[in-house]
C-alpha cells in the first residue's frame, strides 16, 4: 500500500493571518521542540530568540541521545494521523536542510502466545487495525513469515509499520543548528530566566546576561514548564506533569560474526509494548549494539507476564543476542537519558496559556514526543505569529487545566 498525503486529515483552510513579519518571538527552552518552533517561526517573525538554561544538545536534556523511534503505529487514530503528518514534515526538513534525519527500517510489533496469550487484544494487532483504517503501508507476518523475513526474532507473529524507523538525533541537532543560523535565529545558551514581566504589549524576560524583549513568548521547557509559568505575573495555571524514564536501557553488542544481521539495513525498530519493551537495531557506525529498553508505556496497560527485564525478553524473543555483551546505554554513550514528561490525562499540552495574552506552550510528550517535533514546532510557530493554526488541536488545549487554577 502506498503512503497517503494526509493534509486533509488535519489542516483547516483559512484562519491564519497572511504575514511576513509579525514582531519578535522569544522561545524559552532549547530542546528539539523549541528549536523546531524557532525554525518554523523565523520566516514569519522580525526576530526569533531561543533561551536555553543549559546548552543545545546537553546530554542531561530529554531530547538528547543517539536514536529515537519514529513510527505511526498508535492505537489512537488521531495520534497515528499526527505521527504520519509529522513524518511528512520530517521529509520536508530533510529536503530543505540537505541532511538525512530519518532512517527507514520499519517498526515491528511482536506477539508471542507464551508471553501474551490473548494475541487478538495485543498492541500489535490493535495498532495494525488503525494503520489499516488510515490506509498506511503495513504488513502482517505469521510466525513462519516472520522467521523468513526477520530471522532475528522468535515470535508467533509480527505486525510491521512500513513507513517507520528512527531519527538520527545528532544529525537533527546539527541540521537545526545550521538551519537556525541560516535563518538568523539567535540561540542563547546557559541562560536561566530569572523573571518575566509584561510592559504594555511587550514581554520582558530577565536573565543574568540582561533583559530579552519580545511581543510573543513560547515556553517549551519540558519538566521545567511550571517553573517558567511561575515567573509570569498573574499566571495561576500549572500543569499536572510528572517525570518518568525507562527502568532499563541497554545495548546488546552481538558477536562480530553475527553483527551484520542486527544492523538497520536488515533489522527493524521493534516493540512489544504490552510488556513494556522497545528496541532499535545497530545503527552502523553510530551505536555499539541493539538498544533495548524496558519501561511502563503511559498509554498501554502492561500485560502481566514472566518478562521482567530486557535480558528476559532477549532470552524469549531474540535468541541470537542471548550471548551478546551487555552495556548500559548511558555508560556506553553518556546519552539517551530518555526523561519523559508525562501528563495526568495522558494527552499532549499544546496551545495558548490560559489567562495570558501572547503566551503559548507545548509540553507533556508522554515519552513518545520526539517523532512529533516538526509538527509541534509548526503549530507553535503558527499560533504565536499567525493567530491560529491549520491543525485541529482542540484535544490538546492547555485550557483544560484552567478551571482548577493550580493543578496538582
Amino acid at each position: 500500500m502506498s503512503g497517503t498525503s494526509n493534509d486533509a486529515w488535519h489542516e483547516r483552510s483559512g484562519g491564519l493571518r497572511s504575514v511576513t513579519l509579525a514582531g519578535r518571538l522569544t522561545i524559552i527552552g532549547g530542546g528539539v521542540m523549541g528549536l523546531m518552533t524557532a525554525y518554523y517561526a523565523a520566516p514569519l517573525a522580525e526576530t526569533v530568540t531561543v533561551l536555553d538554561r543549559s546548552r543545545v544538545g546537553d546530554p542531561a536534556t530529554a531530547s538528547f541521545g543517539l536514536t529515537r523511534s519514529v513510527r505511526n503505529d498508535y492505537r489512537d487514530l488521531e495520534y497515528a494521523r499526527l505521527a504520519f503528518e509529522a513524518r511528512r514534515l520530517w521529509r520536508e526538513l530533510e529536503r530543505d536542510l540537505g541532511r538525512r534525519l530519518l532512517v527507514d527500517c520499519g517498526c515491528l510489533n511482536l506477539v508471542k502466545a507464551s508471553v501474551t496469550p490473548d494475541l487478538d487484544s495485543t498492541y500489535a494487532v490493535e495498532s495494525y487495525a488503525v494503520l489499516e483504517q488510515l490506509g498506511l503501508r503495513r504488513e502482517a507476518l505469521s510466525g513462519v513469515q516472520l522467521r523468513q523475513r526477520f530471522p532475528q526474532f522468535d515470535a508467533d507473529g509480527g505486525w510491521l509499520d512500513v513507513d517507520a524507523g528512527f531519527a538520527d538525533l545528532a544529525a537533527v541537532t546539527g541540521a537545526l543548528r545550521e538551519g537556525l543560523r541560516a535563518r538568523g535565529v539567535r540561540v542563547v545558551e546557559t541562560c536561566e530566566p530569572r523573571g518575566i514581566t509584561r510592559s504594555g504589549q511587550n514581554w520582558i524576560v530577565a536573565t543574568d546576561s540582561g533583559p530579552v524583549e519580545s511581543d510573543v513568548l513560547v515556553v517549551t521547557a519540558g519538566l521545567g514548564t511550571n517553573d517558567v509559568l511561575g515567573l509570569v505575573p498573574g499566571c495561576r495555571v500549572r500543569f499536572p506533569l510528572s517525570p518518568d524514564r525507562p527502568t532499563q536501557s541497554k545495548y546488546f553488542i552481538p558477536p562480530a560474526g553475527s553483527r551484520a544481521m542486527f544492523t538497520q539495513d536488515v533489522m527493524p525498530v521493534f516493540a512489544y509494548l504490552d510488556i513494556g519493551i522497545y528496541g532499535h537495531p545497530v545503527y552502523d557506525g553510530k551505536t555499539p549494539g541493539v538498544k533495548i529498553g524496558f519501561y511502563n508505556p503511559p498509554d498501554v496497560a502492561r500485560t502481566p507476564s514472566r518478562i521482567g527485564s530486557v535480558e528476559e525478553f532477549v532470552a524469549e524473543c531474540i535468541p541470537g543476542l542471548r550471548d551478546a555483551e551487555l552495556v548500559d546505554v548511558a555508560t556506553a554513550s553518556g546519552v539517551d537519558t530518555c526523561w519523559y514528561d508525562l501528563v495526568a490525562d495522558d494527552e499532549f499540552i499544546l496551545g495558548a496559556v490560559p489567562g495570558t495574552r501572547g503566551l503559548f506552550t507545548g509540553v507533556g510528550w508522554r515519552g513518545t514526543g520526539y517523532k512529533f517535533a516538526p509538527w509541534v514546532g509548526r503549530v507553535l510557530a503558527q499560533l504565536a505569529l499567525q493567530q491560529g493554526t491549520v491543525y485541529d488541536i482542540g484535544r490538546f488545549t492547555p485550557a483544560r487545566f484552567a478551571a482548577e487554577g493550580v493543578a496538582s
